[in-house]
């Protein structure tokens, strides 16, 4: 079953939660004028539900402004998306990887929402950064941006596995998710600074949980 406690866009769409998700959604529009963003990783600096919330909020945005979007769990130590979502967790990413015919018919489960897609975390790996950093995992990446507008990934966080930094340089954007009151100041410094020793796009942090509307500020 579907959460619509945490999917507001959903339960509650004229809320100020709701519009904040909507400015966050022009923000990234307006951070890929000069350069489309097909495909988007977002992460946290260490573990906290308000990423999943908030990229599962922004990709619903994305597709009731008639996006195609795939909404992908590469969160394989935590998978959540699945949950979040209301779908089954059979297959997956981590199928995608590791068997070939699940290319040709990638695991894409249809949501509630029309226009977004999801694929789940799959099979349960002991290895996920050597699935996360594969050849194959470039193939993924490419066969998905091709089915729609754009693929939004959910990393885990930055300060407790390097998942999120090897698949960070391989997608055309990222965003850190950092919550008031919680995360701490070094925190989001120390995992910006990882993101930026891999060369990922860093477009900036989202602020959850303030007074002011969600924004993409630099970092």
């Amino acid at each position: 079953m579907t959460d619509l406690k945490r999917l507001v866009v959903l339960s509650d769409p004229y809320s100020p939660a709701s519009e904040a998700f909507r400015s966050l959604r022009m923000n990234l529009q307006f951070a890929s004028l000069d350069a489309p963003i097909h495909s988007l990783l977002i992460t946290s600096p260490d573990i906290d539900d308000n990423k999943e919330t908030t990229l599962t909020n922004l990709a619903i945005t994305l597709a009731q402004v008639d996006q195609q979007v795939i909404l992908v769990d590469a969160d394989l130590r935590r998978p959540s998306i699945h949950e979040l979502l209301g779908l089954p967790n059979e297959k997956g990413l981590s199928n995608m990887v590791l068997e070939e015919e699940t290319m040709e018919d990638p695991p894409l489960q249809w949501t509630a929402v029309d226009n977004l897609r999801v694929i789940s975390a799959g099979q349960a790996s002991t290895r996920p950064a050597d699935i996360l950093s594969s050849k194959r995992m470039e193939q993924v990446i490419k066969a998905l941006t091709s089915q729609c507008d754009i693929v939004i990934f959910n990393a885990p966080p930055v300060l407790v596995a390097t998942d999120a930094s090897l698949l960070a340089t391989r997608v055309d954007a990222c965003l850190l998710v950092v919550t008031a009151r919680k995360t701490k100041r070094d925190q989001v410094q120390h995992a910006a600074d990882q993101l930026h020793k891999a060369r990922a796009n860093l477009l900036g942090a989202v602020l959850c949980n303030s007074e002011t509307d969600m924004t993409i500020s630099n970092y």
